[in-house]
């Protein structure tokens, strides 16, 4: 007769980019996973219920070891499932201020944990993939051709983690968006994209860089409260096209805005005379929650 066991586990339901303490995007955290195997995990994840929860375990050769689930299966990283792991820790004084290294499907990626409790994460170098014209990308989103065009600035694809359409609208705009969710799904699933990351350029004095949104139907998230993968893609964009030739550059990110729900981003570029040569994404993040769960 197979040996059943039964566990105890303990979920930290936090929010990662929170604005002064509120808003941010939710996930799950799971410490001291070592015996935990996937299907565990996977039911742990679909308990929570959450678009991701992160499982945190020890490592023989980096500091910790992060797998990442969604309630279908296992991903290769999540940027906001990460930020809520270490501020976990960082709250829980299991780490301190510093650098660290975790090992993820994705790779191995650096996290620094700030003496205020702001997490900065490492992300992949950019990938630029695909440019597209407004007239493609309009139906998807509602706003015509013409107005996606007075921007000036092309619509395109990049990856630093997962490839994210960057789409430029006029300064009051963004929370005109209608998205298509099936069109949307339909475009993004014949590419193989993730979502559709809109923004809109802020004022110089409201210590913001851009406003954005984030639609990602195919992978059932009508919108997204606050996006690290698009936030570094984001980054990149704007170094690229309209901060070209600057070795270092640092953001700010409003997301969320629309659903009610605030999210503050940061991300910064470094570059060299060729090349992009570091993404970093980062943020606060607030524990709002417990949920005990048996597997």
């Amino acid at each position: 007769m197979e040996n059943l066991r039964l566990m105890k586990v303990e979920a930290f339901l936090v929010n990662s980019f929170t604005a002064n303490g509120t808003g941010g995007n939710p996930a799950g955290v799971v410490l001291h996973a070592e015996n935990l195997s996937d299907e565990e995990k996977l039911k742990i994840a679909q308990v929570v219920g959450y678009s991701e929860t992160a499982f945190v375990s020890q490592d023989d050769e980096v500091d910790f070891e992060l797998s990442f689930f969604t309630v279908t299966g296992e991903v290769d990283f999540c940027g906001h499932a990460t930020l809520a792991a270490f501020s976990t820790m960082y709250q829980k004084g299991m780490v301190a201020e510093g650098r660290y290294v975790q090992r993820t499907k994705a790779g191995l990626l650096a996290v620094t944990i700030e003496s205020t409790g702001h997490i900065v994460m490492e992300q992949k170098l950019p990938e630029y993939l695909a440019v597209f014209g407004c007239e493609a990308i309009s139906k998807l989103i509602g706003i015509d051709s013409t107005v996606l065009e007075s921007t000036q600035l092309p619509i395109e694809v990049i990856s630093t983690g997962l490839p994210d359409i960057v789409v430029p609208v006029p300064h009051g705009y963004l929370d005109n968006i209608q998205v298509n969710e099936h069109l949307l799904s339909e475009f993004c699933k014949q590419h193989g994209f993730v979502s559709v990351h809109a923004f809109e350029l802020c004022e110089k004095d409201s210590g913001l860089t851009a406003s954005c949104r984030n639609f990602a139907p195919l992978f059932g998230i009508p919108e997204e409260s606050a996006t690290g993968s698009a936030s570094g893609a984001l980054a990149c964009y704007l170094t690229k096209h309209l901060y070209d030739g600057e070795r270092s550059n640092s953001f700010t990110f409003e997301q969320g805005r629309t659903m009610g729900c605030v999210s503050r981003i940061t991300a910064s570029v470094e570059s060299n005379e060729q090349d992009i040569i570091k993404v970093m994404v980062g943020g606060f993040a607030r524990e709002f929650g417990l949920q005990k769960i048996t597997v």
